[in-house]
């Protein structure tokens, strides 16, 4: 993950520095918001901003302003200011979080792994909200409510095709009938084991070439199913 460091003063700009690459982030730094804006444009993988408010040729709210013009990354800002004033305007103006000077690395550490986790969070949820997803030579259109196979339709109950839908947003993972029952029928009091078996070979009938050699739907033997395509995807 790539982080920007912008503050103009050399020994926090290192330190912070230091301290983010020994836990597995790669760094880039500015002594100004001129150049960090100029490194923010000119790279498209920055994922979080560290901000000095007071630098010169801009500052940090200025620049701030810059970044949520085009962008919505985390940024914490840090200031040798105590006033209140600078912590709301920040805010204001689309600051994640604010550390004031002098303040603990080992905090700062922390605070970017919690907004990395929660911005990827966020990221994942809103790749699993698409209105179509493709996995293989699979699709499904949520908003049409309709599932396609190499282009073309295919034909499913409701059950089947929630059942897709579940697996297809989640590929790769493993879930257990009861699991797989409580996500599609929204219960879990009247689970029954054939139920899903019998759900599960219909949907197989629909998307495997030969439903005796699954391409897509794997029985786990013990625990349940997961979706794991064999096959080149397109």
């Amino acid at each position: 993950m790539k982080i920007l460091v912008a503050d103009d003063e050399a020994d926090i700009r290192n330190l912070i520095q230091i301290s983010l690459e020994e836990n597995g982030y790669a760094v880039l730094t500015a002594q100004n918001g001129k150049q960090a804006l100029d490194i923010l444009l000119s790279e498209d993988d920055i994922q979080l901003a560290i901000l000095d408010v007071m630098m010169p040729v801009m500052d940090g709210f200025n620049l701030l302003r810059k970044i949520r013009e085009h962008s919505t990354i985390p940024v914490i800002m840090l200031t040798a200011r105590t006033d209140d004033i600078d912590k709301v305007l920040g805010l204001g103006l689309g600051a994640d979080d604010y550390l004031s000077k002098p303040f603990s690395v080992a905090e700062l550490v922390a605070r970017v792994g919690a907004h990395l986790r929660r911005s990827n969070e966020y990221l994942s949820s809103k790749r699993n909200s698409a209105t179509i997803i493709t996995y293989g030579n699979l699709s499904i259109d949520k908003d049409k409510c309709c599932a396609y196979k190499d282009g073309e339709p295919i034909e499913l109950g409701a059950k089947e095709y929630k059942l897709l839908l579940y697996f297809m947003e989640n590929p790769e993972r493993v879930f257990t009938k009861r699991q797989l029952y409580r996500a599609v029928w929204e219960e879990d009091y009247y689970y029954d084991d054939n139920t899903i078996m019998v759900h599960i070979s219909r949907l197989r009938s629909r998307i495997e070439d030969d439903p005796q050699k699954p391409k897509y739907l794997k029985t786990i033997r013990g625990i349940g199913y997961k979706l794991h395509y064999i096959g080149e995807k397109p």
